[in-house]
C-alpha cells in the first residue's frame, strides 16, 4: 500500500536535509525514494578519454528511505499522514488525516 507517489510534495524528517520540502522523482524499490534536489552526494571520477568522460567531482542524488519522508500538507504547512477512502463512484482516493482534504499530486 503506497501512500506516497511520484510527484507528491514531501518534507524530509531526518538527516542533513531535514526540513526541506521537495518533490518525489521516482522510487528505487519498495522502500527507497529519490527526491529532487535532496541528498546530493559528491563522487570523484577519473577521466577516461576512450569513453569521453571528463574527470572531476560530480554531484548526484541518492535515494533515501521512505520512513525519513512525510507528505507535506500545504494548507497546514506541516507534515501529515495519509488515509484512504472510497469515493461515491467507487474510486480509492487519498486524503490528509488531519484535515480530511483529498491529496492532490502535481
Amino acid at each position: 500500500m503506497k501512500k506516497i507517489k511520484c510527484g507528491d510534495e514531501v518534507i524530509i524528517l531526518t538527516g542533513k536535509d531535514k526540513g526541506k520540502i521537495a518533490t518525489v522523482k521516482q522510487f528505487e524499490n519498495a522502500d527507497q525514494v529519490l527526491i529532487q534536489g535532496v541528498n546530493i552526494v559528491k563522487k570523484h571520477v577519473k577521466p577516461d578519454p576512450n569513453k569521453g568522460v571528463i574527470g572531476g567531482i560530480i554531484g548526484f542524488e541518492k535515494p533515501i528511505h521512505i520512513s525519513n519522508v512525510a507528505i507535506y500538507n500545504a494548507s497546514t504547512k506541516k507534515a501529515d499522514r495519509i488515509g484512504f477512502r472510497i469515493s461515491d463512484d467507487n474510486k480509492k482516493i487519498r486524503y490528509y488525516k488531519s484535515t480530511g482534504e483529498p491529496v492532490t499530486s502535481k
